[in-house]
């Protein structure tokens, strides 16, 4: 069974996270330089089958969109281009990076890797993928 790829998106960093090949547990994958995040995707869907994808939209707590909302939506426009035949999904991330920062310190993750945004970013991935599992079910 094919496996869905959630997407953090940002700036610099974009965090991934998959699903196993059952589709029942979100796991980390890697974090990426942005502008590598396309080749890497590639080169991912050649190895691996992948479903579907699905982005993190950035929105505010009034459920209007956040100021990173146009470039993540310039960024799915591309996705759906690169990757014609797959679906992506776009997803509530509000919260996301709170939420790994929380996450990271209640299972005992050292400060400095705390530090190290790449591992939120990823952990937020991970987060916005269970959640989008969760919210199919």
């Amino acid at each position: 069974m094919p496996r869905i790829l959630a997407i953090d998106y940002g700036a610099k960093r974009t965090g991934l996270a998959v699903t196993d090949p059952l589709q029942i547990i979100a796991t980390a994958l890697e974090t990426v330089r942005t502008h590598d995040l396309l080749d890497f995707l590639k080169k991912y869907a050649l190895s691996e089958s992948v479903e579907a994808f699905v982005v993190g939209m950035p929105r505010r707590l009034d459920n209007t969109d956040s100021d990173n909302a146009p470039r993540v939506q310039s960024f799915v426009k591309l996705l759906k281009k690169s990757f014609p035949d797959t679906p992506v999904h776009t997803h509530d991330e509000r919260f996301t990076s709170s939420m790994a920062l929380q996450s990271m310190i209640a299972s005992g993750t050292k400060k400095s890797d705390r530090r190290e945004k790449g591992n939120i970013d990823k952990i937020s991935a991970t987060i916005i993928l269970q959640s989008f599992m969760e919210s199919r079910r």
